[in-house]
């Protein structure tokens, strides 16, 4: 298939492409977003996706380029200057290479419940760094208050690194209706706390929940989660990032069941 060269910011296509980059509500009524470089587009394509659109810089190499177009069976091509692609790139260190993809929805794993509740996260890096761990860790579902970032972002793509492929997730959720319905055990975590995380059992169905950045977990969840549980920190630091406590929570659940 032979490649359509486009060099002005008025192109159709292109302003399509800069919405999907910039626009959370663009990539929302389209359910389409933007894949940076081709570790994401590999990814997409091993979880069973099929971009729409294939776009690369002109400087980018032709060759790893065309290896991996020739898996997308229908994807249009196109080519933009170096200059265009750079307006065009959602992050600010331009792979030269990007895909126009349809969001997917995992199917659902069937295991023991592992839930990641994510209240608030406002970082797209660190939202995508948690949907990686969870995914990692073999959660079974990501729970996504309507306060986070959005999940199919170009930033938080990178961070997940594949992981909204492959991990189930529930966007935009009332997170204390969630948890009431919640059949399984829900541990917030959270600072202050008299019950030491790893302390408690992680064996059945679990949900973990991590609050925002600042904040941590509100009160109207912790009130709806089976208990709270500091994570113990012998160091001389106040707290744990966000997405650094999820890491260390999932992976105990995985210790756990697998001892």
């Amino acid at each position: 298939m032979t490649e359509t060269p486009i060099s002005s910011h008025d192109n159709p296509i292109f302003k399509r492409l800069k919405k999907l980059a910039e626009s959370a509500r663009a990539r929302r009524e389209a359910r389409m977003t933007l894949l940076d470089g081709e570790h994401l587009l590999a990814a997409y394509l091993d979880a069973g996706g099929q971009p729409h659109t294939l776009v690369r810089a002109t400087s980018f190499d032709a060759a790893t380029f065309e290896a991996l177009a020739a898996r997308c069976l229908q994807a249009k091509r196109i080519v933009l200057p170096d200059a265009l692609f750079a307006a065009l790139s959602p992050v600010s260190t331009p792979t030269g290479m990007l895909a126009e993809a349809a969001w997917l929805a995992p199917p659902a794993i069937d295991a023991t419940p592992l839930v990641i509740v994510l209240e608030d996260i406002q970082d797209p890096g660190n939202l995508g760094s948690m949907l990686r761990s969870g995914a990692a860790a073999g959660a079974t579902l990501a729970v996504l208050s309507k306060g986070c970032h959005d999940a199919w972002s170009p930033k938080a793509l990178r961070g997940g690194q594949g992981a909204q492929f492959v991990l189930p997730m529930l966007l935009g959720v009332e997170l204390a209706v969630w948890l009431h319905a919640f059949a399984g055990r829900s541990i917030a975590l959270a600072l202050g706390q008299a019950n030491d995380f790893y302390a408690q059992d992680c064996v059945g169905p679990m949900a973990l929940i991590v609050g925002n950045e600042g904040s941590g977990v509100s009160p109207a969840v912790t009130t709806h989660a089976s208990l709270c549980a500091q994570i113990p920190m012998p160091g001389r630091v106040e707290s744990l990032n966000a997405s650094a406590a999820l890491a260390v929570a999932v992976f105990e659940v995985v210790r756990q069941r697998h001892r």
